[in-house]
This record gives structure tokens, sequence and C-alpha cells, in this order.
């Protein structure tokens, strides 16, 4: 766990001029249990934590030292394929469910004699797990062999906010035993494992060394991710495309309430079919791309199948943006998937070089990351300048700086959902910003993505996916 700092209260204190009988009464305890807490002689309870990072206006995370030299998510020297950003599967949550699937079946694969299994999930997946149906995927994965799952809301100190453990038994003795990260977007990481790592497609992983060789190649973004990656990824991203197509096209024909106990209704099909009789252009594509985002994300809501872009909760923004300009504009696939491999290169530069893990990052990770992926994507359809994409991006991720990740009861359904559709509006805004002002820009897409990677880390727990602060402390 992470160590208490018990000096912290007694600066603070001092700081504040506030004397130990002061504090002692606006907590509602004695002034010996202070006494004790600033002597390390006790540690205060969470309840008592909370309140002190209120009266003090400093976070959580103040109280306790930072774990050092721990890392999962080390930027690699080059970076793997786009595909990775592009998971096809079930919702709502990619480091949630599809992370924790596809490391149960990779467990459950390597243990055929096993006869019962146990998993303890720790961090995010523990707080969140419930509300995410993380314990439902786990066991649906393990069927029909029995798996208990433990929630470990104590150990705080973890090389990643979402760690599991994975234990197989084999009548009553333990067979094995790996630790794993579901590390944002659907990808895992085995502790110490012997699992070969993704290969390595891309030499580079800074968008400045990128743009530079595309335009001393003269070749466009798309085709620098076609050179590296080949025909395989062309025909993925075709597959992709369609799931993205029959999401949203499922979506839209979707009523009822979302699962999960909050009684939301489904506003996707509703929101499409709104037409006022006197709409104006510019109200009904705000109408019509907010209601594809809906649809794509009361998807994910639901437990169907989407495809991460990056992640489950992001789902809805890229597709959104892309289907309605299809419509409108009559774009081929061929031009789509073009945007798409554009798309991808800039969330998996977020990916190498920050997170796309709202439980290591916070929202930003997840709708920023979305909402830049669009905007590139949009800028790559309208045949923008590489310079053009480039600040299209960097006004997505820069204008989503600092969100939060504060899902109600851990659903990925308020705000996730509506912020699907205000990121797929803002894109749009930034590739028009981008086509008037790029060339008064100061700040680098490469210098966005790590300040978001500074910002993340700098953001305290309760609000990165944790269900402890924000709009996740509203009761409905």
């Amino acid at each position: 766990m992470e160590k208490f700092r018990s000096q912290a209260i007694k600066e603070l204190r001092i700081q504040n001029k506030i004397s130990q009988k002061t504090l002692s009464e606006n907590l509602g305890i004695s002034n010996r249990a202070v006494s004790k807490w600033e002597n390390g002689l006790s540690q205060p309870s969470a309840k008592h934590i909370y309140c002190l990072s209120k009266i003090f206006n400093v976070p959580m995370d103040y109280f306790y030292e930072k774990p050092k030299n721990k890392s999962v998510n080390k930027a690699p020297k080059g970076m793997t394929s786009i595909t990775e950003i592009y998971k096809i599967g079930r919702g709502p949550s990619s480091s949630h469910t599809i992370g924790p699937e596809k490391a149960c079946k990779i467990f459950k694969e390597n243990n055929h004699a096993a006869n019962l299994f146990k998993v303890i999930l720790y961090g995010s997946l523990a707080k969140t797990g419930k509300g995410h149906g993380t314990d439902t995927v786990i066991k649906k994965t393990f069927s029909p062999i029995t798996c208990d799952i433990e929630f470990n809301f104590v150990d705080a100190d973890l090389p990643h906010p979402n760690t599991m453990q994975l234990i197989a038994y084999k009548n009553d003795l333990e067979i094995d035993r790996i630790r794993v990260f579901s590390v944002g977007g659907g990808n895992i990481v085995f502790e110490n494992a012997t699992v070969a790592p993704s290969k390595i497609i891309y030499q580079h992983n800074k968008f400045t060394d990128i743009a530079a060789y595309c335009k001393d190649k003269r070749i466009k973004l798309w085709e620098y991710v076609e050179a590296n990656e080949g025909d395989t990824c062309r025909r993925y991203l075709r597959k992709a495309w369609s799931m993205m197509k029959e999401s949203i096209e499922t979506g839209l024909e979707s009523d009822g309430t979302l699962p999960g106990g909050l009684e939301l209704q489904k506003k996707a099909k509703t929101l499409y079919n709104s037409q006022h009789i006197d709409e104006s252009p510019e109200t009904r594509e705000n109408r019509i791309v907010c209601s594809y985002a809906f649809a794509v994300s009361e998807q994910n809501a639901s437990g169907e199948t989407i495809v991460t872009a990056p992640t489950c909760g992001a789902a809805g923004v890229l597709p959104a943006v892309l289907y309605y300009q299809q419509q409108k504009n009559n774009f081929s696939d061929d031009q789509i998937i073009h945007a798409l491999m554009t798309a991808g290169l800039i969330g998996n530069l977020i990916k190498t070089n920050a997170s796309i893990s709202g439980a290591e990052c916070g929202c930003q990770a997840e709708i920023g990351s979305a909402c830049a992926m669009a905007a590139a994507a949009l800028a790559e359809l309208f045949g923008l300048s590489i310079d053009k994409i480039e600040y299209a991006a960097e006004i997505a991720i820069e204008h989503h700086l600092g969100l939060t990740c504060d899902p109600i009861c851990g659903l990925v359904q308020i705000p996730c959902i509506e912020r699907n559709a205000v990121a797929a509006m803002r894109a749009i805004n930034a590739v028009n910003l981008s086509s008037f002002l790029w060339s008064t820009r100061k700040i680098s897409l490469d210098n966005v993505i790590q300040t978001m990677k500074e910002t993340g880390h700098d953001l305290s727990s309760p609000y990165k996916e944790t269900s402890e602060a924000g709009l996740a402390k509203i009761k409905i």
C-alpha cells in the first residue's frame, strides 16, 4: 500500500494556522486522535482523509507517498500496429471488459487442468468493476469452470490502476498465478510473463518525425500507415468500419432503458427522428452527428459489440463524425479507410507517449483522444495538409485537458454518452479552426500529448475512474 505521510497533516495545519484543537473540532474527533496522526501512531480513516483534503483544499493523494519507478506503460522506441487501437468487442469498457476478458481467455488456455479459478480485482477494476460488468465478463469467460471473484479495495500501491490477479487451482492446490494490468483500449500486460511483446511496426513515435518523413517522401499520413502496415491493415479496417456502421444503425433502432439501475432512457432514436419543420442545416448537422454518437455509446452501455476508438467509453466519437460525412458527401469506403488510418496513427501516438486509459489519466485520455482521432480523420477526409491535420488533433486534445473520469455508479452512461456527442461536434469545430488558423499555432501535437500525460498523472485518483469524486458522488 502507499505509505501515509503523517507529517503532511501537521505541515498543512501550521501553514493554515489551525490548532490541533480547532482541527479536531472540525472533524468531530478528539484532540488526542489528531496528535496520534501527526506523530505516526495511528492513521486516519478514508472518510477522515477525505475531510482533511476538503479542509486544506488538497487532493487526497497529497497525504500519501507516491510509489517510485513503477510503470507498466513505458513508451517503446517505436509503435505497434494501429489495429490495436480498433478492437472489436463487447462493451461497456475496454479496460474493464475487453482487457480482462482477453487476460482470462489466455490464462484459462494455459491452465487446462484447473477446476477452479480465482480473480482478485484491484484499484479501478475493484471500485467500478460492478458497474462496468467486469465480474460478469470474467465469470462468462471462465465458464463452465467456477471462478471466485474478490474485490480488493485496500491495496493501493499498484503498478497500474487496472490491476488483477489470476489464480488457478486443481483439487484445492494452487497451480498457477499471474498479475495482469489492463492498460487501456483493451490492451493488457502480464507482469514478468514470457509473453511476446507486440511487434513494432513503426520506427517513429513522435508526430514531428512522422511529419518530416512524410513531407520528405511527399506522401500523406495514411500512405505512411499503409507503407508500414501493408494490406492486412486495410482489410482489418474495412471490417472495423463495417462494424462501426452496424453499431450506429442498430443503435438508431433501439428503444428502452439501459441496464445497470439508473433507468436511463435510450435517446439515439428520438434524437435522430426529432426533425424540426424549419430546421437549419447547422442544427440538423448537430442533431444527426450527436444521434450517431449516442447510438454507438448506447450500444456500448448495453454490452453490445462495438469498435474501440480508442476505447469503449469513447467509441461513439469517430464513427459519428465519419458516418455523417459519408452520408452527406458520399465519401467512398476507401476514403473512410484512409481517414481511419490517419486517426489510428494519432491514437497510436497518444497510447505510446501518454495513455488512453481513463483509470490512468482520466477521461481526457479517452474522450480527448477520441476527439483528436476524429479531428485528424475528418481533416484527412477533406484533403487538408499534414500541418492542418496536426493542428486539428492538437486543438482537440488541448481543450479536453484535465477532463475527469467520474461515471455515476461506475456505469459508462452518465456523463459518458453525452460526452461522446459533444466531442464529435468539437472535432468538427477543431477542423474548421485548423483550416483557417494553422499558420498561427504555437503548440505541437507532441507537446500537448506530453502535457496530457503529465496532467493525467497529477489528477487526484478519485477523479480517475474510481467513482469516488465529481459527478460519481451524485446519487440517482
